[in-house]
């Protein structure tokens, strides 16, 4: 029973022994970590806020920045659809150029050259309709007179 009572003290010591070592070589990286990383990670942290501190500075001005961009994208934007539309109309025919201009609301012109192409229709219609007319009474007096218009009209 003794030596079995010494070879369990031996285990025991061995294992002792071990997690001592363990537990120095623990404390030694500890040691090593508290002189060298502590105050490394110290310095980056310092670094950090001081730079995150000049960032919150400069942060409305950034935002200043970024909506003048955006104002000025806009702005060309709109720009390049007037001019789109400007192209389109440019390059529309002139008949359709003038069936918008009589007869729609839309017609990228100005008001007083719409008021004047209107009105040179209407007078043009207006002549158009009263040659029509004359030109019916005449064709309808003749055929009441039996008029012969030529040879082979038939009356």
């Amino acid at each position: 029973k003794l030596s079995l009572d010494l070879s369990n003290s031996r285990a025991i010591e061995n294992l002792l022994q071990e997690v001592f070592t363990s537990v120095q070589h623990t404390g030694e990286r500890a040691q090593f970590a508290a002189i060298n990383t502590v105050p490394r990670v110290d310095h980056t942290l310092d670094e950090d806020l001081a730079l995150l501190e000049e960032l919150e500075e400069q942060l409305p001005e950034v935002g200043y920045q970024i909506r003048d961009i955006r104002k000025v994208y806009d702005s060309g934007r709109d720009r390049a659809r007037d001019l789109m539309s400007s192209l389109e109309w440019l390059n529309t025919p002139i008949s359709q150029k003038l069936r918008t201009i009589i007869f729609t609301s839309n017609a990228p012109v100005s008001h007083r050259w719409k008021v004047a192409q209107r009105s040179i229709f209407a007078l043009v219609f207006c002549a158009c309709m009263w040659i029509a007319w004359i030109t019916l009474r005449g064709a309808v007096r003749a055929h009441r007179q039996r008029l012969v218009w030529g040879e082979r009209l038939m009356s």
